[in-house]
């Protein structure tokens, strides 16, 4: 788990376009960087539109927005051109990136257990270290809140 004032590890991953992205290619900037359970889900398409809505104003401040899933780059290709993200969405179905910021955790669906992505986000500071976390995060104002965490450039 990275704690808040640590160094973000250089983290890489597929994206949806057959791209890679990797976090030390995007050091000098904010970079937020939400977790959430599944593309296409009822929660998670409204979290992905809510930063989706707000896009323009993180790129104003500085800040890139990266979105995480253990779903597949072709799955999030899909999930992109249908709700129209301008943002790149991470395929971390080696779990890598999860791990690295310890958002799997036991839920509890239906009576039943299993390991699960808790909804969380990180704010990395240009330094390169972690300036800010928010997990179990509840969807409506989150985009917001995010936004408003990020000094105006």
């Amino acid at each position: 788990m990275i704690d808040k004032g640590k160094t973000v590890p250089a983290l890489e991953g597929h994206l949806g376009d057959g791209g890679t992205l990797s976090l030390p290619a995007l050091s000098g900037q904010w970079v937020v960087v939400f977790f959430y359970p599944k593309d296409n889900t009822p929660g998670c398409t409204n979290e992905a539109k809510d930063f989706r809505d707000l896009y323009a104003q993180f790129r104003a401040r500085g800040a890139e927005v990266i979105g995480v899933s253990r779903d597949s780059a072709r799955s999030h290709a899909n999930f992109t051109a249908k709700h129209e993200l301008p943002f790149p969405l991470v395929s971390d179905a080696d779990e890598t990136w999860c791990k690295a910021f310890d958002v799997i955790h036991e839920k509890v669906l239906y009576g039943k257990r299993h390991m699960g992505v808790v909804r969380s986000t990180f704010l990395i500071g240009p330094d390169g270290r972690l300036a800010a976390e928010w997990r179990g995060v509840k969807i409506p104002g989150h985009a917001q809140a995010v936004l408003e965490s990020i000094p105006s450039a």
